[in-house]
């Protein structure tokens, strides 16, 4: 029986997952896939909860914004991928000695399109003991728009993600200020799906959960333009040397786990993200997650 996979949005930073769709993984692990957009991020969890889709990749921040807004709803995480925040603040001068604190003196636009980026910029914001209302920010406005406005020179610091960053760099356009998956294990991407399913169709996520695992030790393993080639047909609009660098820059910073268990420590740290901005009252690991599937999977079950 196949199993419905959706994705939230369009991301290079979800690489391993289109490895795996690229490569056969899922074929390969005995289990038959049949691969989804959703119609917009915020809709990702619809499908779950309708029955058009079984399984969706995207962010535990997901997970816990159905907790806020469908108290006692059954979703769970049960596989990571993305360990590390993929997102990156790229200057239009250069600024080798970037703190945080530098941010108070220039105009930051801030992703617009989803809210986990901000959340998680504004948590390392406080641990610096800077007050987020403090920055002069741009906060409702797209990527594109963003980087438009850093080019005509209205804004000095944009928060995108890859490829937009490698962009940037190869153009002279733009300067890395900031990883921010310097800051550590930060939970950004997992399988989820509602928790009844890892009990009726368990063997066929395990065979997911295997297949997603494979994918993570290749990626491991592979080099930029190796990952970069695997994933071409779904970023036919980058070009390669710009999908090489950036998923060169994603490998060196750390970003995919190399097991599909999900540690609490990233877990917490994103949560305490969306807690100090307001987006959620919190939603612990023991609801919100369940590494069962991937713990049998790494133990060889």
């Amino acid at each position: 029986m196949t199993i419905v996979l959706q994705e939230s949005l369009r991301g290079l930073f979800y690489a391993p997952f289109y490895v795996a769709l690229a490569r056969g993984a899922y074929a390969a692990a005995g289990v038959e896939v049949r691969f989804v957009s959703a119609p917009r991020p915020g809709d990702a969890t619809r499908g779950l909860f309708d029955g058009g889709v079984d399984v969706c990749w995207g962010g535990p921040m997901r997970v816990m914004e159905a907790y806020k807004l469908h108290p006692g709803c059954d979703l769970v995480s049960f596989a990571e991928v993305v360990t590390r925040d993929p997102f990156l603040l790229v200057g239009r001068a250069p600024r080798p000695d970037f703190r945080l604190a530098d941010l108070l003196g220039v105009r930051v636009a801030t992703v617009g399109e989803v809210p986990t980026p901000w959340l998680c910029l504004q948590e390392d914001l406080r641990r610096a003991g800077i007050a987020p209302g403090r920055l002069d920010r741009v906060g409702d406005r797209g990527m594109v728009e963003n980087i438009a406005s850093l080019r005509a020179g209205e804004v000095d610091v944009v928060q995108v993600f890859e490829p937009f960053v490698s962009a940037l760099v190869a153009e002279g356009a733009g300067h890395v200020w900031y990883a921010a998956a310097a800051r550590g294990a930060t939970s950004y991407t997992t399988f989820y799906a509602r928790r009844g399913l890892l009990t009726t169709r368990r063997e066929e996520l395990r065979r997911m959960v295997r297949a997603i695992h494979a994918t993570q030790v290749w990626v491991a393993e592979a080099t930029g333009a190796t990952i970069a080639d695997a994933i071409a047909d779904y970023f036919p609009d980058v070009a390669a040397a710009i999908r090489e660098a950036a998923c060169s820059r994603y490998q060196a910073l750390g970003i995919w786990s190399t097991s599909p268990v999900l540690p609490r420590v990233g877990y917490d740290r994103l949560l305490s993200s969306l807690v100090s901005g307001g987006f959620v009252a919190g939603t612990p690991f023991e609801v919100a997650v369940d590494n069962s599937v991937a713990e049998e999977v790494m133990g060889g079950v």
